[in-house]
């Protein structure tokens, strides 16, 4: 009802406004005597389209509004992506600035909890005392009271790498509160309130200091084999990686027993001096305690043969040496002996053995004995597998790449990386498989795997990313994408085709070994060997031969860490 008395009042008002109009105009000009008469059902055209205008004029914001408003929001609509996100629309109309202020002091009140229990941790291990922390976690926040106990102080890092790490993990904790608390200040000048790009700890720290290996406290043995006893390493299982840990293990056996250690064959082996710089270990040693198969044929001449063939391993197969491979071996003129094991040994269930068993199982008078396959052998285990290795030496590791190889490594580094650098080996080919059959799985989505990096990458402080992968573009390419460093984008390095305008791999085609899959594998790993940080991936063996060298190397980071180590996929897939 009131509607309709606004319409009626309006149009009086228009029609008064009219008459007053028509009124003047009769008023200023006045009628001639030829004028005529007006008939009384003649409209007056002047008197009409001014009304018209009137109108118009009245209505002119009306129309303007209805016309750009519909513009306006199918502007905002595309502009702002919203087509693409429909809750992100409905999050938007209903959430007040209010909501989202409450919501981010919710969200930093967490994490101020989080901050709390973690320098409690801290306060705690510096005094070398532990502090239950998830007693705390189910208590009300003013109860802080928890019992304290004995603490396992950090084997691989001293107390103050683990000290400063704890602070640096404090730091960056505080900065996402403030980024949080700042969030709903969308209009804001951050920087006016003090947080920022250009705060210390992205001013160039870096907490990633180097590991003391202790190299010179190292438990060794002497080599000083006898120039005319020979031991022929055998190893079948895996890949090249694996039978580098093998040939390790057999240069412990050789040193044991006294003997010289011979290199398989290409023919029945990989091409170990492709890869390996063979003569460096007897340098290392100062006398011949290595020699290749084709050095060996070369001494025995005639005379080529296996006196004694002993098996690490009896079940489920001795040796891993099956018909096919004892027809390799004999082409190459050796005399293959009947296998033979020493005792029950079962590859699934390795027992720990000592040096004393090893000699006692496998000592021999005969001049060339073979052992094979130790690649799952557990004999002094922490010894062998130390820093540097078992074996008294003067360098650094015994197995280390060849010269070729490591000098294009280094090329490689002068030109895409420089100094500092993230070195990551993600290992994704037949991973999920073998992974999800262990307990708990190793293997993590992209951007959960992406979330991690990048918490290695912040403390780091290294702008670059060295890539070592076997995975698909479809997921290098969203793993790009995620992994950010204070909001930007770190790039992540492969080592591209071959160009003949670059020059950093000319030593490996000048000497035939470019295309070579296992030189190309071995010059991953150097590279990532000479990284600031190494990223790994739990549970494969080209991950820990790179944390070998690093050992050895003396280039072993405090930060190295395997992808989301101490964390569980936030998502795993059904067994078949």
């Amino acid at each position: 009802m009131m509607k309709q008395v606004g319409r009626e009042g309006t149009s009086s008002d228009d029609e008064e406004e009219d008459r007053q109009n028509l009124i003047h105009q009769n008023d200023s000009q006045k009628p001639t005597s030829n004028s005529q008469s007006i008939s009384p059902f003649h409209i007056d055209n002047t008197g009409f389209v001014s009304s018209l205008r009137h109108r118009f004029k009245m209505n002119k914001k009306r129309y303007l509004l209805v016309i750009f408003i519909p513009l306006i929001v199918v502007f905002l609509y595309f502009s702002l992506g919203f087509h693409n996100n429909s809750s992100v629309w409905d999050i938007k109309l209903l959430k007040s600035p209010s909501d989202q202020m409450r919501e981010a002091e919710l969200k930093a009140l967490y994490l101020l909890k989080e901050q709390q229990l973690a320098l409690i941790s801290l306060l705690n291990r510096t005094l070398g005392t532990s502090l239950n922390t998830t007693s705390i976690r189910n208590h009300d926040n003013n109860n802080t009271s928890g019992y304290l106990n004995l603490s396992e102080m950090p084997v691989e890092k001293s107390v103050f790498e683990d000290l400063k790490s704890r602070i640096f993990d404090g730091i960056m904790l505080n900065k996402e509160i403030q980024k949080v608390l700042l969030s709903t200040h969308k209009n804001g000048n951050s920087s006016e309130l003090g947080v920022g790009n250009d705060d210390l700890v992205d001013g160039g720290i870096s907490i990633c200091g180097k590991v003391d290996q202790k190299l010179a406290e190292r438990k060794t043995i002497e080599w000083n084999p006898s120039p005319d006893k020979y031991l022929l390493a055998i190893c079948l299982s895996g890949q090249m990686s694996n039978h580098l840990v093998c040939l390790e293990k057999h240069i412990f056996f050789a040193a044991v027993l006294g003997r010289v250690l011979v290199i398989p064959s290409h023919k029945v082996d990989y091409e170990f001096s492709r890869v390996l710089d063979i003569e460096h270990i007897n340098k290392c040693i100062g006398r011949k305690v290595v020699v290749t198969f084709e050095d060996f044929m070369e001494v025995k001449k005639k005379d080529l043969h296996v006196d004694k063939f002993i098996c690490y391993f009896s079940n489920p197969q001795k040796c891993y040496v099956d018909e096919d491979h004892v027809k390799k071996l004999k082409s190459l003129g050796l005399s293959v002996p009947k296998l033979e094991s020493p005792w029950e040994e079962d590859v699934k269930k390795p027992k720990k053995r000592t040096i004393e068993d090893v000699k006692a199982k496998f000592s021999s008078d005969e001049g060339v004995i073979a052992i094979g396959d130790v690649f799952f052998a557990d004999v002094e285990n922490e010894w062998v597998m130390q820093p540097g290795g078992p074996i008294a030496h003067q360098c650094k590791t015994l197995i280390e790449p060849s010269r070729l190889i490591l000098i294009t490594a280094q090329r490689f580094i002068q030109t895409f990386l420089g100094k500092d650098f993230v070195a990551l080996h993600f290992r994704r080919h037949g991973w999920l498989k073998f992974c999800n059959a262990k307990n708990p799985s190793c293997f993590f989505s992209i951007p959960q795997a992406a979330k991690c990096i990048e918490r290695v990458v912040a403390r780091a402080n290294t702008p670059v990313i060295y890539l070592s992968t076997d995975a698909a573009d479809s997921e290098t390419g969203l793993l790009q994408a995620l992994v950010l460093n204070d909001g930007k984008p770190v790039p992540l390095v492969q080592r591209p085709a071959r160009n003949s305008a670059e020059k950093w791999d000319a030593l490996l085609y000048r000497h035939g070994l470019e295309g070579d899959s296992q030189v190309e594998a071995m010059l991953d790993k150097t590279i990532c060997a000479m990284s600031s940080v190494f990223i790994g991936s739990a549970g494969s063996t080209f991950t820990e031969d790179i944390l070998r060298l690093r050992k050895g190397w003396g280039t072993l980071s405090v930060c190295d860490e395997y992808i989301c180590q101490g964390e569980v996929p936030n998502f795993i897939a059904e067994n078949e």
